[in-house]
């Protein structure tokens, strides 16, 4: 009776621990990379999505966050998620432009992404990024977030002539268009190129440069701000086609609820850092009247050129989609 009470539960036991081991071999684990710096502004939501997969995503899909650039240069994330080296990415469309020259319209938005997202801007955006980087456009942010133009020399008015700034493809027609000369520099090497005073200035949102250092190098920031944020996490195509529903419903809730608090989060975070600027002495180049209007065209008429000669199939529909026009 002994010996067989043994045998049932040998035999019971061994559905159980079947359905663990294959429950187990279900979890899948993604490889992520940040173009940001681990804990700065525009790599904490990305690291909160990834908190928020592994917690709901239990036993059925986790993210290994490998770091940011110290990991991987920004500018090689974008083949390396392509090419499947990686599994997740953050950056912006300026750092993967040669895989997506499309990329350079998403800053000049002037609907917001929940906007976009209705009118179908997002998934012409999604299927560019299936198409050409080998993606699936999970999530957006930073939308709420302008640009500024900083310096350590004072301007009177929209002429960059003499000056020489740090920029990235971001801003590099519009800077062009005023007369500056460039510098392309990953975000790491800025600090010391001020330093040095080997520019002058540079191009970079409202809120960040206290993580980076940066402020103890600047003197100027210039009103009014300009273009917005984007922020793009992308999982790489392949493998999101490789997930179930049940995990792709995981990563899709997390990107929703990072979308979904965006422009408070950055109302926040602009205010915060306008008052640490003036604390530390970061005066204001504000243009008026005649010399704000020019500003503020120049960055969208160089824009939308620059958008218009690298991809004009597709430049007249992302102008109506993203910003009505």
């Amino acid at each position: 009776m002994i010996r067989r009470r043994t045998m049932l539960g040998g035999a019971l036991a061994a559905p159980l621990v079947a359905g663990a081991r294959d429950a187990a071999a279900q979890e899948v684990t993604l490889r992520a990379v940040s173009a940001f710096q681990e804990g700065t502004a525009f790599s904490r939501p990305f690291e909160a999505f990834i908190a928020k997969v592994n917690e709901e995503g239990r036993g059925r899909i986790r993210i290994t966050f490998i770091g940011g650039p110290r990991a991987m240069p920004p500018f090689e994330q974008g083949n390396a998620l392509r090419n499947g080296v990686v599994d997740m990415i953050n950056a912006t469309a300026a750092f993967y432009e040669p895989l997506l020259p499309e990329g350079a319209a998403l800053k000049l938005a002037t609907n917001d992404w929940a906007t976009v997202r209705r009118n179908g801007g997002a998934a012409l955006i999604n299927r560019l990024h299936n198409e050409k980087v080998n993606a699936q456009h999970l999530a957006r942010h930073g939308d709420a977030m302008p640009f500024h133009l900083y310096l350590t020399r004072e301007i009177s008015g929209p002429d960059l002539r003499g000056l020489t700034i740090r920029t990235s493809p971001v801003y590099r027609a519009f800077f062009t268009a005023l007369g500056a000369n460039l510098v392309n520099t990953a975000p790491g090497e800025v600090f010391t190129a001020l330093e040095r005073g080997v520019v002058q200035g540079y191009g970079w949102p409202a809120h960040g440069i206290f993580d980076l250092g940066w402020h103890e190098r600047t003197k100027f920031r210039v009103d009014p701000p300009f273009y917005r944020v984007e922020v793009n996490i992308l999982v790489n195509l392949r493998r999101w086609n490789g997930l179930n529903e049940a995990q792709k419903a995981v990563l899709t809730s997390a990107a929703e609820w990072v979308e979904a608090g965006e422009a408070e989060r950055s109302r926040q975070a602009i205010a915060a850092d306008y008052a640490r600027m003036q604390q530390a002495g970061i005066r204001v180049i504000e243009f008026t009247g005649e010399a704000r209007e020019r500003w503020l065209k120049a960055a969208q008429d160089a824009g939308w050129d620059e958008v218009s000669r690298i991809t004009p199939q597709h430049a007249a529909e992302l102008r109506r989609l993203l910003s009505g026009g």
